[in-house]
């Protein structure tokens, strides 16, 4: 989060790409570290201090709302410095128009490698794009092949084209919009079994019977969970300086 080598700490990326949204009115840093609100004041970034007990960001964000009025609170991950903010201002409008206590995003997974990944979450929806189930397993799961050919990178050009064409497996994306009446519901409710076995908060929502519409998007950004992502990122920035 305070990695700066691009002379902006991560996370203010993050919030930089957030304010270019059109239907968001703040952008608010929630964090139980001082180190991250002394790192983003320079940048005049109001940040909220919050509880360290907090079992999952969603919680973490409830903290903040109960102090807002809003109807509609967006919840970004903070290491996410390339979100695209088209995606968030689509997940408002969602949340605007129709009656989801949540609204989230999906894309197809690009390599089917990744697939097998538990840390890469998948999702499955309704016809109406409504999620039914959240897994770090494979969902769904095609009866008539085993785990190694849906794993399997080996296979023609061909093969391989049409599996980045193909929309079986989607890949949860980390950001949500919720409903602020609906998020201090889910924060007074214990954790689920369900959640619990997965460590997946959003299938709290699910097992207490609410509606959470998956929007489907091209493609994801690049989240940083490592230090080689993060030259990864500096090198895409650069790159993206020198096209301008």
């Amino acid at each position: 989060m305070l990695a700066s080598q691009s002379g902006r700490p991560l996370v203010q990326h993050v919030v930089d790409q957030a304010k270019k949204a059109i239907r968001v009115r703040e952008v608010i840093v929630a964090t139980d570290d001082a180190r991250i609100v002394d790192a983003l004041a320079p940048f005049g970034t109001r940040c909220v201090m919050t509880s360290p007990a907090h079992q999952t960001g969603t919680d973490r964000v409830a903290e903040v709302a109960r102090e807002l009025s809003d109807d509609v609170i967006v919840n970004v991950q903070g290491d996410e410095p390339e979100i695209d903010p088209d995606v968030i201002d689509r997940l408002i409008e969602r949340m605007t128009n129709h009656d989801d206590d949540i609204a989230t995003a999906s894309t197809p997974f690009a390599n089917r490698a990744d697939v097998m990944n538990p840390n890469m979450v998948k999702v499955v929806t309704s016809l109406t794009g409504q999620a039914l189930y959240f897994s770090r397993s494979v969902i769904p799961m095609d009866r008539d092949k085993s785990l190694s050919d849906v794993g399997s990178q080996s296979g023609s050009a061909v093969g391989a084209a049409a599996w980045r064409g193909s929309d079986a497996f989607q890949l949860h994306l980390g950001i949500y919009a919720f409903r602020r009446v609906f998020l201090l519901d889910f924060s007074s409710w214990a954790p689920t079994r369900l959640e619990q076995i997965e460590k997946l908060e959003q299938l709290r929502a699910l097992e207490h019977g609410k509606r959470i519409y998956v929007m489907p998007v091209a493609r994801a950004s690049h989240g940083i969970d490592t230090p080689e992502q993060y030259e990864a990122f500096l090198q895409r920035s650069r790159e993206t300086v020198l096209n301008v």
